[in-house]
């Protein structure tokens, strides 16, 4: 895979899809890499050129001192652009990676075309939960991202669709006990200290919200928080808990792609 290099590491990437068609930006969630959408490929790709990216801590990219905060993270994903001499590009972020989408929106609208932000919230959590985790996953290393690995099965798929669909749910799953326990108490920590409720109306970029009804980490009420805050924001409601593009793969697919190519 190709990589970027950066003023400390390298960032692992992969462009895929038609040269000259507009390009749309793919960021994974906290304990994934850039194969989380790989559902999306297919479809994403008749249409735009996808860049998909492992954030700084994750999959084949580096892994740097933490803590990281989004704004680094969201820089990375300039500097990729820049790397690429991409001027603008529509991005959609999951979780972690919608803490990014919005950071970019608000401080850097003129690379920004489009923008979807899916399963997340303009605040994530609570400083005593991502202070307890990172003390954990620090402590425990490799066993304790095996342990994260199970507990997150219920968090990211509802339990029928975990039970019906082992192939589905058992890749992703394996990707967050693989993630390097630095990396990831490391943006743990990035993620506990983002809050944009109070700069959500700087957001002008067009905006699509994608909630999940089995969501149990960002819900429906994270959603409308920042429809209601975003100028002109749609929100779509999915069955599927945390991680939608993969347990609402088709429906996640169409909804994107109609409002990336409105």
């Amino acid at each position: 895979m190709p990589t970027l290099q950066l003023a400390d590491g390298d960032l692992n990437y992969q462009l895929e899809g038609p040269p000259g068609a507009p390009v749309v930006v793919l960021s994974n969630s906290l304990g994934t890499d850039l194969h989380m959408w790989n559902a999306q490929m297919v479809a994403f790709t008749e249409h735009f050129q996808v860049l998909r990216y492992d954030t700084r801590g994750h999959g084949r990219s580096l892994v740097s001192e933490g803590p990281y905060s989004i704004e680094q993270l969201g820089g990375d994903v300039l500097t990729l652009l820049d790397g690429l001499d991409i001027q603008r590009a529509s991005f959609c972020g999951l979780s972690m990676g919608g803490l990014i989408g919005q950071w970019l929106a608000i401080h850097a609208p003129e690379r920004i075309e489009r923008l979807v932000l899916c399963n997340t919230a303009a605040k994530i959590g609570t400083a005593q939960v991502w202070n307890s985790r990172i003390e954990v996953v620090l402590a425990g290393g490799v066993q304790a991202m095996r342990d994260l690995r199970d507990a997150s099965i219920s968090r990211w798929f509802t339990a029928d669709f975990a039970k019906a669909e082992p192939a589905k749910v058992e890749p992703i799953v394996d990707m967050l006990a693989q993630t390097s326990p630095q990396g990831y108490a490391a943006s743990c920590a990035a993620v506990r200290d983002a809050d944009y409720r109070e700069q959500l109306g700087a957001i002008g970029v067009p905006t699509l919200i994608i909630c999940a009804s089995s969501d149990p980490v960002t819900n429906i009420e994270h959603g409308r928080l920042m429809q209601a805050r975003i100028v002109g924001a749609e929100l779509v409601e999915l069955h599927a808990a945390h991680l939608s593009n993969v347990q609402a793969s088709d429906a996640f697919s169409q909804h994107v792609l109609a409002f990336l190519t409105a």
